[in-house]
């Protein structure tokens, strides 16, 4: 891929992100998150492999189905209070499926099953982009929308992440899927945070992304791709393998 295209991917993901963290009409979030998806599906599959397409179309078809959830629910919504802003959430139906998709979106269980596939599938350095920057547009529409959303769905989804991503990354051997069932766990405590505080919500977020930052940068340099490739990084980076 050459650099000028992989500069306008890099510009239409930074872009999209940012329409549906400042937008507060329903259509423009929707497009953002639109932009957002269709700008990182040549990312993922760039190396042309298998695994990597296999992935990509994977990402495409649960981000394309949450989408269209969330522009239904907006709809909904309209027709019953008559007006597109995000801030008024009114319709019990849309709150429901508006949480349902977002929860698709971020990859909260029982929709998690495409996260695990789709890191193992992508690059690390892919991978850390999928965990950290692609979670912000869902959690800014949920964090906005988070007194109206559906708190029983939200609170069960959370606490069942919290379970499938805890008990899902034992028997994983291959630290992609360990990160990914990571991942699903953290977004559980935050779907479940979220119900008594957005701003508590917030801090977990960043300090999930403090942290998983400089983890999938130490991976990557240490090229670790496996539990048992962990045991011989002190062999090739000393200093490196504590912090890992």
């Amino acid at each position: 891929m050459s650099p000028m295209i992989t500069s306008i991917l890099i510009l239409s993901l930074a872009t999209g992100t940012i329409i549906t963290m400042a937008s507060f009409h329903w259509l423009l979030a929707w497009m953002g998150l639109e932009l957002n998806t269709l700008a990182i599906l040549p990312i993922i599959s760039k190396s042309h492999h298998p695994r990597a397409t296999e992935a990509s179309t994977k990402y495409f078809l649960t981000q394309a189905a949450a989408s269209a959830l969330i522009l239904f629910s907006s709809v909904m919504n309209a027709q019953a209070t008559g007006q597109w802003s995000i801030l008024q959430l009114e319709d019990p139906l849309a709150q429901t499926l508006l949480t349902v998709a977002l929860a698709m979106k971020l990859g909260l269980a029982p929709t998690h099953f495409w996260l695990p596939e789709v890191l193992q599938g992508s690059s690390f350095k892919t991978g850390l982009v999928i965990i950290t920057w692609q979670k912000l547009a869902p959690m800014a529409l949920l964090l906005l929308t988070w007194n109206q959303a559906s708190m029983l769905t939200l609170t069960m989804m959370g606490s069942l992440s919290v379970v499938v991503g805890g008990l899902g990354g034992l028997n994983q051997t291959q630290l992609r899927k360990v990160i990914a069932f990571s991942s699903i766990a953290h977004l559980g405590w935050m779907a479940t945070i979220i119900t008594k505080s957005n701003k508590l919500a917030l801090l977990n977020l960043t300090m999930y992304i403090l942290i998983s930052t400089p983890m999938m940068l130490s991976l990557i340099f240490s090229s670790t791709k496996t539990t048992q490739d962990l045991t011989t990084t002190w062999t090739t980076s000393p200093m490196l393998a504590p912090l890992t």
